[in-house]
C-alpha cells in the first residue's frame, strides 16, 4: 500500500504529524507532498524540525497567491504527483487549497 501525504500550511503540518509517525513507526510505503503555500521558516520548516518530521518528497512550490491562482496550481501539479506515484490513499487535512486541490486531484488517478 502507498500513502501519500498531502500537506502544505502550518496548521496541515502540525495535524498531520501523528499520521506521519504512526505510518514510520508501523514502516508503511509513503510520500509527503508539500503544497508549499507556506514557506518561511517561521511558518514551515520550523515545524519538520522540531515535531523531527522528514522532508517532503516533493514541494509543489506554488508560492503566494489569491485563492483562484493557488488552488489551480496545486491541482495542476498535484496530478502530476498523483498520477506517478499512484498512491492507494491520500490523507489531507480540510482547510483550504490544498484540500479543495486534493479533493478534485484524488479521483482522477482512480
Amino acid at each position: 500500500m502507498t500513502i501519500a501525504i498531502i500537506l502544505g500550511t502550518r496548521p496541515e503540518i502540525i495535524k498531520m504529524a501523528p499520521v506521519i509517525r504512526e505510518c514510520q513507526r508501523r514502516g508503511l510505503n509513503f510520500c509527503i507532498i508539500h503544497t508549499g503555500q507556506h514557506y518561511s521558516y517561521q511558518m514551515d520548516r520550523i515545524f519538520f524540525e522540531q515535531l523531527e518530521l522528514p522532508q517532503p518528497d516533493h514541494n509543489l512550490d506554488v508560492g503566494s497567491g489569491n485563492h483562484g491562482e493557488q488552488t489551480g496550481r496545486i491541482l495542476a501539479d498535484l496530478e502530476g504527483v498523483l498520477m506517478a506515484k499512484r498512491p492507494d490513499i491520500a490523507p489531507f487535512e480540510q482547510p483550504l487549497q490544498g484540500c479543495n486541490a486534493g479533493n478534485r486531484g484524488w479521483p482522477l488517478i482512480g
